[in-house]
């Protein structure tokens, strides 16, 4: 007996747009082996190709599929170059939090930084890493530019669905921005829910999934429409994130349940925390969160004040709403039925990491 899966499978998706990526990466070799720029392209490909959840890419498929777009290779190439969009926010986001692992790997600085440690070179190696991850970061930002305008799609649908990319483009780097300010600002929910919002639910949900719309001709209104769906459920995503950022497992999660601790990373759970820990509890997380020494020990009594304010449970309410309201919003929408289906199975997985 045959069986035969279907293209729109979410994991043979994710492969396709793995195979895409490495094609584009694949053409832009080096040209020669002694040019220098060797180490860079094998750095990216691994980082880009080493695992990921590819949400991005499948919320932009799903909405161009559930405005009438048909599944090809042009729509997968173009919803794959949102990953090196990604890949370059993830890589300037890692030299900002200072952070060594990422997807159970070495973080790109901390590749540079350690090559340059076993070469011996002369000067800092932890600056020689940031410098060339900068450049990394800054070249697939220019690369998913390139691979979603040399999608095959014709030149209206692209200019439909660059307005869109140019908007989350400027809004990721206002809410790095704003993350940078509220690491050093009042700490408030509402600064952590704005840096949210502007960070992470826009470019993570939203503008993909408004992108593929706009690419297949949706109206205009139904695709801001969109943003009733993509910007709770890109909350939720985030909040689930910090959560695991604390209390997740490595193992796991593939990062580690310390960086955000010691960075002192102005998240709604530690918003909260402070807000209802007491005295006594507040006293100890201005001495423990933010200190880059702090040690697992630390981190568990952390994790206890996090737990004791009501914090930790006060995010899982958060996420549920959150969902919900995404979801409702959704039932809303003029989409084709399996699109539907499919963006409900991605906004469960968004939420309960677990799957």
């Amino acid at each position: 007996m045959t069986v035969t899966v279907a293209p729109t499978d979410p994991a043979l998706l994710r492969d396709r747009f793995d195979a895409a990526l490495a094609a584009f990466l694949r053409e832009r070799r080096p040209g020669r082996p002694d040019d220098g720029t060797g180490a860079v392209h094998a750095v990216l490909r691994r980082f880009v190709l080493a695992g990921g959840k590819r949400l991005r890419p499948l919320f932009c498929y799903w909405g161009w599929r559930g405005f009438g777009g048909p599944d090809g290779t042009p729509i997968v190439v173009a919803a794959a170059a949102l990953e090196l969009f990604h890949a370059f926010a993830l890589i300037h986001d890692d030299i900002l939090d200072r952070s060594d692992r990422r997807r159970g790997q070495p973080t790109v600085h901390r590749v540079f930084a350690d090559r340059h440690a076993r070469a011996g070179w002369r000067g800092d190696p932890e600056a020689y890493g940031r410098q060339a991850a900068l450049l990394c970061g800054d070249l697939c930002a220019a690369w998913s530019g390139q691979m979603f305008h040399g999608c095959g799609l014709d030149t209206e649908r692209l200019r439909r669905g660059h307005a869109l990319l140019a908007r989350m483009r400027a809004e990721v780097i206002a809410g790095e921005y704003l993350d940078v300010v509220a690491a050093a600002g009042d700490g408030s929910v509402d600064t952590a829910l704005a840096v949210v919002r502007m960070k992470t639910a826009r470019y993570t949900v939203t503008r993909p999934v408004q992108v593929g719309a706009a690419l297949a001709g949706a109206d205009p209104e139904v695709v801001a429409a969109l943003a009733g769906f993509g910007d709770p459920l890109g909350d939720a995503f985030q909040l689930r994130d910090d959560l695991l950022g604390v209390f997740g497992d490595p193992a796991v999660t593939g990062k580690s349940n310390l960086d955000d601790l010691r960075e002192g990373k102005p998240t709604v759970l530690l918003a909260l925390a402070r807000a209802h820990a007491g005295p006594a509890g507040l006293a100890r997380l201005r001495a423990l969160v933010g200190d880059p020494a702090l040690d697992p020990a630390g981190a568990a009594e952390v994790r206890g004040i996090v737990e004791a304010s009501g914090a930790r449970a006060a995010v899982e309410r958060m996420i549920r709403s959150r969902a919900e309201a995404a979801l409702a919003a959704l039932d809303r929408l003029p989409l084709a039925g399996p699109a539907r289906a499919a963006l409900v199975d991605l906004a469960t997985r968004a939420v309960d990491r677990r799957r």
